[in-house]
């Protein structure tokens, strides 16, 4: 018999803690996205650890901006980026306020609300697929900018809501390096996901963007 997933919201404590222990801890948990047309459930199955100033790979490794300004908040609130031109990705920051570190949320399996997620995915061979990498799960979760600073924490309906879910046991965690991090950032194996789950996405290495001609 499975087990149903656990409805609680987490609370702020769980991500007032060091990255490197909230990220593997986020695997297995459930993500809610509300949106005027229903909800869509999400399991994570995939994430990546940045720490901050800490981390030549994080965007607050220089400091504040405009754009990651919401890293060095509470944590517990979403920190959403514009990248290529063309895609959005989701984190959720974690630590003491003013630290600036966050997960990257990579991948996971659609529970509840595939039906919305493939009209906006449609290019998912299965829904397996949904998900599977940091753009396509913002993509299915109609996700952008207009969510960054959204507290995650919330007990109320609100866009976005992190809950319990059902943990992953350590033994089914696996780590190694994150995928596309140039530099001394790209040493780091602080990306994890659950061992043999089909929503994982393929590891890649950085590779340099040529300039057009």
């Amino acid at each position: 018999m499975i087990t149903p997933p656990d409805r609680t919201p987490l609370p702020r404590e769980f991500f007032d803690r060091p990255v490197l222990e909230v990220a593997p801890d986020l695997l297995g948990r459930t993500l809610v996205r509300t949106t005027p047309d229903g909800p869509i459930v999400l399991r994570l199955t995939e994430v990546e650890a940045y720490d901050g100033p800490n981390d030549p790979g994080s965007h607050a490794y220089r400091g504040r901006t405009a754009r990651n300004g919401v890293m060095f908040g509470p944590p517990g609130h979403v920190y959403v980026y514009f990248t290529y031109g063309m895609w959005f990705c989701m984190n959720l920051v974690c630590g003491p306020e003013g630290s600036a570190s966050a997960v990257l949320l990579r991948a996971g399996e659609i529970l509840e609300g595939a039906d919305l997620a493939r009209k906006r995915r449609l290019s998912a061979r299965n829904d397996k697929e949904l998900a599977k990498g940091p753009a396509r799960l913002a993509t299915a979760l109609d996700v952008d900018r207009a969510l960054d600073g959204t507290d995650a924490c919330e007990s109320s309906e609100t866009p976005l809501r992190m809950l319990t879910g059902t943990p992953v046991a350590p033994d089914q965690v696996l780590n190694g390096p994150r995928t596309g991090v140039a530099g001394d950032g790209g040493v780091h194996p602080w990306r994890f996901w659950v061992a043999n789950d089909p929503t994982v996405s393929p590891y890649r290495a950085h590779v340099p963007r040529r300039r057009s001609s």
